[in-house]
C-alpha cells in the first residue's frame, strides 16, 4: 500500500516536498516513480529512482526543478518540487514498479497510491 501525501497551495516559484509512505518489508526492491496527471490530460511521468536510489530518472520538463529521492529504511519516497509553474497543477501519483528496469510508462507500475493534490497559482 501507497500512501502519498504533502500536495497543497502554492504560489508559483513556491516549493512543495511529496511524500509516499509504503507498507511492508520489501520497499526497497521497488523501482519507485512519480506521475501526474491534470484534468483533461492523460496521466504522464515525473520522476523515478531505482532500488538503492543511486540512479534517478526526470522528464524534460522538471528537470533541473524537481529531485526524487528515498530512504529504504522509511520505506518512503519523496519528491521535492522547486520553481512551481502553474502548468504543475496537478493530482501527483507514486507508483511502485517490481521490474528491475526503470520505465516511465505508467502500464510498467504494480502499485498506486492514492494521489495528492498539488495546485500552483500565478
Amino acid at each position: 500500500q501507497l500512501q502519498a501525501s504533502g500536495g497543497g497551495l502554492v504560489q508559483a516559484g513556491g516549493s512543495l516536498r511529496l511524500s509516499c509512505a509504503a507498507s511492508g518489508p520489501t520497499f526497497s526492491t521497488y523501482i519507485m516513480g512519480w506521475f501526474r496527471q491534470a484534468p483533461g490530460k492523460e496521466r504522464e511521468f515525473v520522476a523515478a529512482v531505482s532500488r538503492n536510489g543511486g540512479s534517478t530518472f526526470y522528464a524534460d520538463f522538471v528537470k533541473g526543478r524537481f529531485t526524487i529521492s528515498r530512504d529504504n529504511a522509511k520505506n518512503t519516497v519523496y519528491l521535492q518540487m522547486n520553481s512551481l509553474k502553474p502548468e504543475d497543477t496537478a493530482v501527483y501519483y507514486c507508483a511502485a514498479d517490481r521490474t528491475i528496469v526503470v520505465h516511465t510508462t505508467s502500464g510498467s507500475y504494480d502499485y498506486w497510491g492514492q494521489g495528492t493534490q498539488v495546485t500552483v497559482s500565478s
